[in-house]
């Protein structure tokens, strides 16, 4: 087999953390040769989209986790599948890469995930599509919409519909006097779209990451608690992860979505999940593996190269 893998500099990556770096490592146990690419690697001329890559090997190992070999340059569709790891933003220029990576997956190769369903899947917004999973939300760029959402619920979050990591993402009131600023900012005047949900105070227990594999979630979720003084779970922004199981609730959650994120070519996908209700699905990059492995013994990476493997048609 040989995988493919567009991300950010590898160079770059938190090497404890890193879901990346498990899901290559998986794929080098298979033995499985590695193709490493970024942004900048790719083209396409006329439909052929073609690369420069670099055989990749990489080592569990904070001292030096990765090596670089032989350089060549070959067209997408030799690669028998592609991971698109490239981190958020979606923006303009990861659209394009989608389209790009659509003559690819049309060749027969299998892009992990599929670029329609990125495009089609918004982070945040996609969850509208459950409504029975999620808390009252609404998607709007004027203020009026967002004022009266407000004092409808009372306290809201508000966020950009393109963000990452817990950026730009606000706890607000009615009675805040810097409502209207936020709003403004936010919406960039009324030129961008931006989500509001109402607040749910079970973010108190943490913020729920539930990894799902081709539409199955695995046995264990990882809650994000927020530090002190802050309503944001994430990582990134100081949270701490703590493991639990499942609740029935979560599980029908997963039972709601993960039939149609399999049928839109979406193998890996990180839900995010507050108290009772679904408030984000996590397509481009999703994380939390490496923290799941170690509090669980679970090497949740080599189940997605199973999953990779079998829709190859090769033998897990």
């Amino acid at each position: 087999m040989k995988i493919g893998v567009i991300m950010d500099p590898i160079a770059g990556i938190n090497v404890k953390k890193d879901t990346t770096l498990a899901l290559l490592l998986a794929a080098q146990r298979k033995k499985w040769d590695i193709h490493y690419m970024e942004m900048n690697d790719i083209w396409l001329a006329g439909n052929m989209a073609r690369a420069n890559t670099r055989l990749l090997t990489v080592a569990d190992d904070a001292a030096g986790w990765y090596e670089f070999h032989a350089q060549a340059e070959l067209a997408l569709a030799e690669l028998d599948v592609i991971l698109m790891r490239k981190d958020p933003p979606f923006d303009m220029e990861y659209i394009y890469m989608t389209y790009i990576l659509g003559h690819v997956a049309a060749t027969g190769t299998l892009v992990v995930n599929h670029p329609a369903g990125l495009r089609d899947a918004n982070e945040k917004a996609f969850i509208t599509h459950f409504p029975q999973c999620i808390a009252p939300t609404l998607i709007s760029r004027e203020a009026e919409h967002i004022n009266g959402f407000m004092e409808k619920y009372g306290q809201v979050v508000l966020k950009p519909l393109d963000g990452m990591g817990g950026a730009s993402i606000f706890l607000v009131d009615n009675n805040d006097v810097n409502k209207n600023v936020i709003v403004e900012t936010l919406t960039g005047n009324a030129q961008r779209f931006i989500m509001a949900q109402q607040y749910l105070t079970a973010i108190e227990r943490g913020d729920k990451r539930i990894l799902l594999i081709d539409g199955h979630p695995v046995d264990h979720a990882l809650a994000r608690l927020p530090k002190h003084g802050d309503i944001r779970g994430n990582l990134a922004r100081g949270g701490i992860g703590k493991g639990v199981d499942l609740s029935a609730r979560d599980n029908w959650i997963c039972e709601q979505v993960g039939p149609m994120l399999r049928d839109m070519g979406l193998i890996f996908v990180g839900l995010d999940v507050i108290g009772d209700y679904l408030t984000e699905i996590n397509v481009t990059s999703p994380t939390c593996v490496r923290e799941l492995d170690r509090l669980y013994g679970t090497t949740i990476s080599d189940k997605v190269m199973d999953c990779i493997a079998e829709k190859c048609g090769v033998a897990p």
